[in-house]
């Protein structure tokens, strides 16, 4: 689907204002029925979805549905705030996940925190350097080939044959299980957040399995992507991803945390704005395109999108994105997926879009099912418009 002119106009005004309830089409001019949005709407304004902050509705290119739901996270947290735990590992800062100033918003901005969204959002930078010709190694480049493997722990054949390759897809081998709880003190991801050097944390956890062969979901295996693209290409990754990714949607209004020694926290660490989160989905939509110039390969994008190992709770894998299969005959969803509710959800086949905000931390949860179950019945057919700005 190529990104229509409106749209690009629409997103450079959402840029430029600050406002978050743009002039946008009807559901019902693109085939969507509005009961279903309405009714959701409703259960979510009710808090019947507890915590959700914003939900995001795109088809073709333009906005149907863009709603916020305010709360008010000094008082729901107020005690966690103070209290030392595994979310709150060092009681002050951006790493207290109840502190007001940092979670779920930046600052008191619009710009609303990502967690694993950080993960898509690095894989597609990963994908725009290699298009440019800047991120020069094989997906299947071992990545103790960026360490002296003299200062690793634990280093076996395992370790040695895991690859670039299994660290996009969580298949790294390491001894790592994020199934925990996010409260639950023996949780890997936790424990690196509170440890000064994460990259080092990270590439010194014993192997658990061969590489390539078992899904172990590892925020620690995409923060070892963000040394290694350092020191592949000879940038920081926030900085190529501000001039050929952030720059190019016209995404202004971000924010990406950094560990204590400085390493970008592409595991969790990034803030966007709804809007412009919908713009990530867009590119992918778009096979690449934006605004008629190419970001990245057709064939990134293809392998990106590829399930390439079973997951949980029915997702397959690519390389960052969470693939769901629904429907009949089965089709994928494209999902990129935060803590706390961050989702966006790309129905390819219907050219839509849905993204949502929430910070229910103490009580994971998710509209995405719901978003299958009520919306998609009452996405009807419907020809996008042709145009050639994408």
């Amino acid at each position: 689907m190529p990104v229509t002119l409106r749209s690009v106009l629409l997103f450079a005004a959402l840029a430029g204002s600050g406002i978050a309830d743009p002039i946008r089409v009807t559901p019902e001019s693109l085939g969507i029925d509005a009961a279903p949005l309405a009714s959701l709407d409703a259960d979510i304004a009710s808090s019947k979805f507890p915590l959700v902050d914003s939900l995001l509705i795109m088809r073709c290119g333009e906005v149907v549905f863009d709603r916020r739901y305010p709360h008010d996270y000094a008082a729901t947290y107020d005690k966690e705030a103070h209290t030392k735990g595994p979310l709150n590992a060092r009681l002050t800062g951006r790493y207290n996940y109840f502190d007001p100033t940092w979670h779920p918003y930046y600052h008191g901005t619009d710009e609303h925190t990502m967690q694993s969204v950080s993960k898509t959002v690095t894989s597609a930078i990963i994908g725009i350097a290699m298009t440019r010709g800047d991120f020069k190694a094989p997906l299947s480049t071992p990545v103790l080939h960026y360490f002296d493997e003299s200062k690793v722990k634990n280093v076996d054949a395992r370790k040695r044959r895991m690859t670039l390759r299994d660290l996009l897809t969580m298949t790294s081998g390491l001894d790592w299980n994020e199934d925990l709880p996010y409260d639950d003190p023996a949780n890997p991801s936790d424990l690196m957040e509170a440890a000064d050097d994460w990259v080092q944390f990270v590439i010194d956890r014993p192997m658990k399995d061969d590489p390539g062969t078992v899904f172990a979901y590892s925020s620690g295996a995409t923060e070892l992507l963000a040394y290694i693209f350092k020191r592949e290409t000879g940038i920081d990754i926030e900085h190529y991803a501000e001039r050929h990714l952030f720059g190019p949607l016209g995404i202004r209004n971000y924010f990406w945390k950094r560990t204590p020694l400085g390493v970008v926290d592409t595991e969790g660490g990034l803030y966007l704005r709804a809007e412009d989160l919908a713009k990530i989905g867009l590119l992918y939509l778009n096979d690449g395109r934006w605004n008629g110039r190419r970001l990245m390969t057709a064939d990134w994008i293809k392998e990106s999108l590829t399930p390439r190992i079973d997951a949980v709770e029915g997702f397959k894998y690519g390389y960052q994105w969470w693939l769901l299969p629904h429907g009949e005959p089965a089709r994928l969803a494209w999902a990129a997926r935060g803590m706390g509710g961050q989702r966006l959800v790309v129905f390819p086949e219907d050219q839509l879009i849905v993204v949502s905000t929430a910070w229910h931390i103490l009580n994971e949860a998710s509209i995405e099912f719901d978003v299958v179950r009520r919306l998609l019945p009452g996405v009807h057919p419907h020809q996008c418009e042709s145009q050639s700005g994408g």
